[in-house]
């Protein structure tokens, strides 16, 4: 690994917008991309407050993983710091990358929660779908199907059944509504999280395909980067 790189995994990522980053860094996924792109720095509450630069459906989905992840597994981000400046497409490639975005997760993260739950055909139905809309298909089957049995688990008061089948129909929901919206792909993630081990390690897997797709972010110069977030440790708010 490139030494200059030590300081881009030693800096702090944080739940939540920053009004300024601290000593260790404190700040979310975006606002340290913002960081060490050069661009004047600012709180980051959306993806509508990243810079014109960035990609919206990438800059939500990341923000989203941001807040959603424990501590221990969010400096899983710190790898596309140097990716999202500079990331934003035209209107067709990013619906692209929301496509991409939903899709995967519903295959990805929706499917082994579903076979988790012992839905073995809905966990088949969302791994296999061909394209998105046959993926929705399966998501809303899989809400439809983790509702009932978890009413079924809390007649019987089989509470721990229930829990994973509730958190099937929630996240089953969310995936429907990424297609449109990038942070819910975030969600689905989020619900699987409690009951899929690798989970986090197949959403940032999900943000690589994503970031495939269409223009790159420009190479930003590491010792640069390196000299920018340093400088913004040693800065003292106004």
């Amino acid at each position: 690994m490139h030494a200059d790189f030590q300081t881009i995994l030693n800096w702090r990522l944080l739940a939540g917008s920053h009004p300024f980053p601290g000593p260790d860094g404190g700040t979310c996924i975006n606002e340290a991309a913002i960081v060490a792109a050069g661009l004047p720095y600012k709180a980051i509450r959306s993806s509508a407050d990243c810079p014109p630069c960035f990609s919206r459906p990438i800059a939500a989905y990341a923000l989203g993983l941001n807040d959603a992840m424990p501590d221990e597994a969010r400096p899983q981000l710190i790898a596309f710091v140097l990716r999202l400046s500079g990331s934003a497409d035209r209107p067709a490639v990013e619906a692209a990358r929301t496509h991409r975005l939903a899709l995967e997760s519903i295959r990805q993260i929706l499917a082994p929660l579903c076979s988790r739950a012992g839905m073995d055909e809905h966990a088949e139905a969302c791994a296999g779908a061909p394209d998105l809309p046959l993926a929705l298909a399966a998501a809303r089957s899989a809400e439809w199907q983790g509702g009932a049995l978890a009413q079924e688990a809390a007649r019987a008061r089989r509470w721990r059944d229930g829990a994973l089948q509730s958190a099937v129909a929630r996240t089953a929901t969310a995936a429907q509504r990424a297609a449109e919206d990038a942070r819910c792909a975030a969600e689905i993630a989020e619900g699987a999280a409690p009951f899929v081990p690798d989970t986090w390690a197949r959403a940032c897997a999900i943000l690589d395909r994503a970031l495939t797709i269409g223009r790159q972010a420009p190479a930003i110069d590491l010792p640069d980067a390196r000299a920018r977030l340093d400088a913004a440790r040693g800065r003292v708010p106004a």
